[in-house]
């Protein structure tokens, strides 16, 4: 089982894949007209992901395996997400070299 700092760890890493990702759609001017509602909202999530990964910090031991459940929860919510919007911004890619 991972220790709280290998959590958070990964959980940050995963946040900063997630920015990554949209900084680039937001650099392709297309894609960012096109798909600006969908990024905005991952950008919103992103924040989320953000806040929960702080209060998981800042929560005390006891807490901690409290939050690390529902964490896991959401986690897995946002990465659900993300995974969505990813096929969808390649598929809608796709089909504009198709045209």
């Amino acid at each position: 089982m991972a220790t709280r700092e290998e959590f958070e760890a990964k959980l940050k890493e995963q946040i900063n894949g997630w920015n990554a990702g949209l900084d680039k759609l937001e650099t392709d001017t297309e894609a960012k007209i096109k798909y600006e509602k969908q990024i905005k909202e991952l950008r919103q999530k992103a924040e989320e992901a953000q806040q929960n990964l702080t209060k998981i910090h800042d929560a005390s031991d006891d807490a901690w395996e409290d939050l690390k459940q529902g964490a896991k929860t959401l986690w897995n919510m946002y990465e659900n997400s993300f995974k969505k919007a990813k096929s969808e911004f390649k598929r809608g890619y796709r089909e504009g070299l198709e045209e």
